[in-house]
């Protein structure tokens, strides 16, 4: 049984990662600090035969060393990474750790097994804001020049930028996805999907930055974790390859289809699940989209699981496991981060 270690296997996007490659009969061995947004408990039932955690922080070179060394994986899927932007502008250091010196220490990390003949493959997962604002009927292929706006998307760019130095001058293997806004089960409700429905069902305002006119791609989180799979099994080393679904939305009108979905699923909507718009964040980009004919053309993916879909699965999950807000502290996602200037 082939071995994969995912760092970050215990945030939205990992959790689901774990989940999806224990089901594809790989054994997982998730490395993750455990920070406010993790979703440990998904894995607590996973067989010991194909799942092992580590509650290691990815600067911690040594034990990274150890457990590669112990494992012998065949590839690293790294999702170990602050992401929420608003907390990037109040505490940005935080993201310069995990996002680039955590980076740095993966990297270090298989350059040192390849010096022992162990050729690890790296995939990467980055996201579209490095490539900053795109202009309308425009969509940011592969090339397009960097132009990161936030402290996290300045963290993400940079992470992408040491990976392909790495590649060039030291010849490792790696790929680099990446990734629209995703969406789905186990998502912290500081994002806007998660955020929005826990409003609905706790009969609380619903707040968009502005005036709710941003675009946004959406992906479900199942079909990247495919495409992520994909990339270990076909990507080629030294390339970048878009992961999204060709499809946006500005914020106030996806916010507008929750409400529509609820009120299909006769979920009650309430007098104070209202529409407010709020604050717009410093340095918030207007529109991000993707290009993605080449993982499309190249590696034969596209997505399987349509908005619609999946915002009404994404929906019924929640209403299923409100356990999984409840255990939620408040206090870390209902104040406004994202203003401390």
């Amino acid at each position: 049984m082939k071995k994969i270690i995912v760092t970050g296997g215990s945030g939205f996007i990992g959790s689901n990662l774990v989940n999806f490659l224990i089901k594809k009969n790989y054994f997982v061995i998730n490395i993750d600090k455990l920070t406010y947004s993790s979703n440990n408990l998904v894995h607590k039932n996973k067989s010991k035969k194909r799942y092992k955690f580590f509650k290691v922080d990815i600067i911690n070179k040594r034990k990274l060393i150890y457990i590669i060394k112990k494992y012998k994986p065949v590839a690293i899927f790294n999702l170990a990474a602050e992401t929420h932007v608003d907390r990037s502008i109040d505490k940005p250091y935080d993201f310069i750790s995990s996002n680039i010196l955590g980076v740095f220490n993966i990297l270090e990390s298989l350059r040192f097994f390849k010096k022992l003949n162990q050729n690890i493959k790296l995939v990467h997962v980055s996201t579209d804001e490095v490539y900053g604002d795109i202009t309308k009927n425009n969509r940011s292929d592969e090339n397009f020049c960097y132009k990161p706006s936030s402290p996290y998307s300045a963290s993400k760019a940079s992470a992408d930028h040491l990976i392909k130095s790495y590649i060039r001058t030291y010849k490792i293997n790696a790929v680099i996805s990446n990734c629209c806004n995703n969406y789905g089960p186990y998502q912290y409700p500081e994002k806007l999907i998660p955020k929005m429905i826990s409003n609905i069902f706790n009969n609380k305002k619903l707040p968009i930055y502005s005036k709710g006119k941003n675009s946004r791609e959406w992906i479900h989180v199942l079909d990247h974790c495919r495409a992520l799979l994909m990339l270990y099994l076909k990507g080629k080393s030294g390339q970048s390859y878009n992961v999204g679904s060709g499809m946006n939305l500005r914020n106030i009108d996806l916010v507008r289809k929750l409400i529509k979905i609820c009120k299909i699923k006769k979920i009650s909507i309430k007098d104070k699940t209202k529409i407010i718009f709020v604050k717009d964040r410093p340095g918030h980009d207007f529109r991000y989209a993707l290009n993605i004919k080449k993982i499309k053309r190249q590696l034969g993916w596209k997505i399987k699981i349509k908005l619609n879909e999946g915002l009404f699965s994404t929906i019924e999950w929640y209403l299923n496991n409100q356990k999984f807000l409840k255990r939620i502290s408040k206090k870390n996602y209902d104040k406004r981060l994202g203003l401390n200037l």
